[in-house]
This record gives structure tokens, C-alpha cells and sequence, in this order.
């Protein structure tokens, strides 16, 4: 194939961030980001209601504690097994219907979690069974949040925008189980699945307000499968996800033994009822809300696996009280610093998440860190409730606390990522390469060879560079890189690119961030020829 010119030209360089700080509710200011802010508040305040009402519910079917465990296992190991598809959808179809439509499909679950009770027909199997299908609905819909905040506020407002995401959740976790316990001691379980069946029907409502346009790919909708190829293969080439998903997983998965057993814990303190597991509840929920007022001068001080690790800490602590505590004024103070390490902990990693990311990938990452949280969540509940019901409640929670923290700092000793490094993920500039013009008349896969001269005494720092290339051409979707080394012609080395077929070769293009660009300069500062690196295009004929 005829010599193509390399990918030349970059992108002119951008004007640096304002240093102007940013207040807590500054992203409030933007219309849109408001309207879908309140959107997910009430969808949080569903979520806690009905994981409050469905714990309590199991608890008058059953007193086994493992029972009692699998309400949040169900909840949660949706968001685990279709957190990928959904992340994949949200990157390739309108956001705005997937959104209504995981609303509507909320409302239908409450609506038959409601007729069950109200009948008398519910049981625990069947309960089990509802709590999945609305884990469905969230799996589907929380994909779509995590993708969108980027696209509504500015850069410099992303940090405060997720923090008041955090704060929705955790003022539900208040309001939600306060609603929810008022509810279930008044009048029972069933009036608050009918509240979450009419809030979720309001919620779709509103979302009809959101004017969004859908701007679909020029080069068509990807394929479900290979969208959730491309998802997998970006999060296992970024060391920030890598270690991101790590200590995500290892924090939840030993965390979640606090939800997983308060219905019994509260069940257990000297009155307890409806009303203590609510204060419980409660009380971590406002603990995380004071966290978030102290979040930005805490990521000043300490870096993000400071905090992670200082958060770990306090939740074990507050783990192992709880494990001990005689009453409600013991319990309380816990649950507030136990709110307070929790939202300390996901809310710096979802930062670092969020500024590593891609816009094209965005959902999809984003649907693999909530798949770590909810899988680890899943197995961690059952696995604690598992232990509860061979041992005692003060077993699997003391045995929580202690590896937590161990588990923890082996994972911030042996898993790096280079955190202080931000890379530019901003879309490049259009331009920027001299992209192919004559598409093959056959299809196959695309294979790109580029070829560079270069002197052998750098050979090994060329090679270091190239190992970027491989994972930044292989997390834009390529199946296949290697490195060819001239046996004849040592100074000639020929970087080889493997795309599944000609569209996704042109993907490629599409995908291309600032931080791509630099990577091409810190490439082609190496090259010795006196003309750029030839490119040649092949396709494998059948």
C-alpha cells in the first residue's frame, strides 16, 4: 500500500486551568446539572426506602441472619453482572431514554413489591427475588448518572459535582430511612413500596425536561459486544482504574458488613425496633454529609490514598464498636464516623476515576467501579452473614475490621497507579492526524505498521515509550500491538496495529485525547530518518 503521512500536526496548546476555587454548591448554579441533581436525590431516596423496607420486611419472614444478608446481596449483585451492558449502552444509545426507561422499570418493581404485601403473598424467596428486579433498574440507571456530570458542569467544577452527588446519597441515606421507618411504624411496608412506585413515575417526568440531544457516532452505533470489549480493555491498560477497582473492592467489600447486618444489630440494642435500625441509618448517612463540608481541605493535606487508608482505619474502628455496643448512644457515634470514612473513601476514588477517564468510555469505566463496589458489597454481605451464622454477629464483625485494614494497606503497598500524574483526557483537536481517505474493498482486519530509525544508544528508552503506545492503542480498541525490531537493520524498529475491522480502525481517530497527542510527540522525538515515520496499511484478505 502506498506510504500515508503519519499522524502530524498537534493540537495547539491549551489555556491553563483557572486556579479560582470553587465553593460546595457552585455546580447548582447550572441549570441542568440542578435538574437531574434533584432527579437523583429522589432516586436515591427510592433506594433507601426500599432497602430499608425490604430489610425490614425479611426480618418479620425470618430471623436467620444469612437471610437477612442476601436482601443487600440482591440489591447489589445486579449493578455487578449488568453493570458492563448497561455502561455500554449509555455510551452508544440516547441517554435520556435509557434513563426514562430504568425509571419506568423501578416504578413497575416497587408497584409489585407493594401488590405482594398488601396480598400476604410475599415470602422470602419471593422477596429476594423483587429486591434483584430492582437492582436491575439501578444497574441500569447509575451508568447513565456517572456518565452525564462531566458533560454539565465545567472541569473545575467536577470535584464539588460529585461531591453534591455524594450528598444526595447520603442526605436519602437520612431522609430515606426517616421516611421509610415513619412509614413502616405507622401504617407498614407496603405504603412505602407505593411511595417509591409514584416518586419513581415523578422522576421519569421530570426527566422529560431534560433537553438533551442525542449526537449519534459518525461512523454509526458500535456494537453492544465490541462497546463492552473496548470497555474491558481500556480498564485493564489504565494503572488508575487498575488501582482505583482494587481498593474500592477491598473497602467495600469488608464495609458492607455494617449494612448487611444492622437490621439485626439495631434488633439487638436495648429497644430495638423499626426506629433504631432508622437512627442507625440515619446517623451514617449525616456523618457522611459532614465529611463532604471537610473533603476539599482533607485532599489538600493528604493525597488519595491517604485518605483511603485514614478511612479504612475509622471504619474498622467504628466497625469493631459496633461490634461492642451496648446501647444507642455508643452506636450512633460509630455510624456517624462510620458515614464519615464511607464517603471519604468513594468519594476520592471516584474523583481519581472520573479525571483519568475519556469521554467515549466514560459510562462504560464508570459501570465497571460501581461493578466493583456492588459485587464486592454482594460477596461481602454474604460472606459476613455467613460467618455470622457459624459464629456470632460479634465475630463477623470484629474479623471485618481487622482484614479490612490489613488487606488495605497490602494493596496501597503493591498496587501503583503514578496518582500525582493528571493526563489531559480531553478530546483532541480536530486536525490533528491525516486520517486514511480510501477505505479497503474488502473487509477483514486493518493491520498499521509505522516504522522509525532509531539511535541504538536510546533504544531502551524508545522501548519504555512504546510500552505507553501499547496500552494507549490497545485501550482505544485495538485487538492486537507489538513491537518489531529489524534483525538486518537494528536502528529499524516497526510498531504494528491491529483493529477488528476498517470502521474501528477509524474509531481509533475519533478517540483520540490531548494525552494521546503528547504520547505521539514523546514517539516521534526519537526518530532519526529525515522523513516522518512511513505508515502502510493492510487488510487480512479471507
Amino acid at each position: 500500500m502506498s506510504s500515508i503521512p503519519p499522524e502530524e500536526g498537534s493540537a495547539p496548546p491549551r489555556p491553563a486551568a483557572s486556579r479560582r476555587s470553587v465553593t460546595a454548591l457552585e455546580p447548582l448554579g447550572v441549570p441542568v446539572f440542578r435538574l437531574l441533581w434533584s432527579t437523583w436525590l429522589t432516586a436515591n431516596l427510592c433506594m433507601w426506602m426500599t432497602d430499608v423496607a425490604a430489610a425490614w420486611t425479611m426480618t418479620t419472614l425470618t430471623s436467620t441472619p444469612i437471610w437477612v444478608a442476601l436482601v443487600q446481596s440482591a440489591s447489589t449483585l445486579p449493578v455487578f453482572l449488568l453493570g458492563l451492558p448497561s455502561g455500554a449502552l449509555a455510551d452508544i444509545v440516547d441517554r435520556r431514554r435509557l434513563l426514562m426507561a430504568t425509571q419506568l422499570w423501578l416504578a413497575a418493581t416497587a408497584a409489585a413489591l407493594c401488590a405482594a404485601t398488601a396480598s400476604g403473598l410475599m415470602t422470602a424467596p419471593l422477596l429476594l427475588l423483587l429486591v434483584f428486579a430492582n437492582g436491575v433498574g439501578l444497574a441500569s440507571r447509575w451508568p447513565v448518572f456517572a456518565a452525564i456530570v462531566p458533560d454539565l458542569v465545567p472541569r473545575t467544577q467536577l470535584a464539588a459535582a460529585l461531591a453534591l452527588n455524594g450528598v444526595a446519597m447520603n442526605l436519602s441515606r437520612i431522609v430515606g430511612p426517616l421516611v421509610a421507618g415513619a412509614l413502616i411504624a405507622s401504617a407498614g411496608s407496603v405504603w412505602v413500596f407505593a411511595l417509591n412506585a409514584v416518586l419513581s413515575l415523578l422522576s421519569a417526568l421530570v426527566i422529560l425536561r431534560w433537553r438533551h440531544e442525542h449526537q449519534p457516532n459518525p461512523l454509526g452505533r458500535e456494537r453492544l459486544l465490541g462497546a463492552m470489549r473496548v470497555g474491558v480493555q481500556f480498564v485493564r491498560q489504565s494503572p488508575r482504574m487498575r488501582a482505583v477497582l482494587t481498593r474500592v473492592s477491598i473497602f467495600f467489600l469488608h464495609s458492607t458488613v455494617l449494612l448487611a447486618l444492622l437490621p439485626l444489630l439495631a434488633r439487638g440494642l436495648p429497644g430495638g425496633d423499626a426506629g433504631t435500625f432508622t437512627l442507625l441509618l440515619a446517623s451514617m448517612g449525616a456523618g457522611a454529609i459532614v465529611a463532604v463540608l471537610v473533603l476539599p481541605r482533607m485532599r489538600q493535606s493528604h493525597g488519595r490514598d491517604g485518605l483511603v487508608i485514614g478511612g479504612t482505619v475509622v471504619q474498622s474502628v467504628a466497625t469493631a464498636v459496633m461490634a461492642i455496643a451496648p446501647n444507642t448512644w455508643v452506636a450512633v457515634p460509630a455510624m456517624l464516623a462510620a458515614g464519615m470514612s464511607w464517603i471519604t473513601v468513594a468519594n476520592s476514588l471516584s474523583v481519581s476515576a472520573q479525571m483519568s477517564l475519556p469521554n467515549w468510555v466514560r459510562a462504560r469505566a464508570m459501570a465497571s467501579y460501581q461493578m466493583a463496589i456492588m459485587g464486592a458489597s454482594a460477596l461481602g454481605a454474604a460472606l459476613w452473614g455467613q460467618v455470622a451464622t457459624v459464629g456470632t454477629l460479634q465475630t463477623a464483625l470484629v474479623s471485618a475490621a481487622v482484614s479490612g485494614v490489613l488487606v488495605m494497606l497490602l494493596a496501597v503497598r503493591f498496587v501503583t497507579d503514578s496518582a500525582d500524574e493528571e493526563a489531559d483526557m480531553s478530546p483532541a483537536q480536530a486536525g490533528w492526524a491525516a486520517r486514511p481517505t480510501v477505505a479497503p474493498q474488502e473487509d477483514g482486519r486493518v493491520v498499521t505498521t509505522v516504522e522509525y530509525l532509531i539511535d541504538p544508544l536510546r533504544t531502551e528508552a524508545f522501548v519504555l515509550v512504546m510500552q505507553d503506545s501499547r496500552r494507549a492503542r490497545l485501550s482505544q480498541g485495538a485487538i492486537g500491538w507489538q513491537l518489531l525490531n529489524d534483525i538486518g537493520e537494528p536502528t529499524r524498529f516497526v510498531e504494528e496495529v491491529v483493529d477488528e475491522s476498517w470502521t474501528e480502525h477509524l474509531r481509533r481517530f475519533h478517540r483520540a485525547t490531548a494525552a494521546d497527542l503528547a504520547l505521539r510527540e514523546r514517539r516521534l522525538a526519537f526518530h532519526q530518518g529525515e522523513e516522518p515515520p512511513r505508515i502502510r496499511r493492510y487488510v487480512i484478505r479471507r
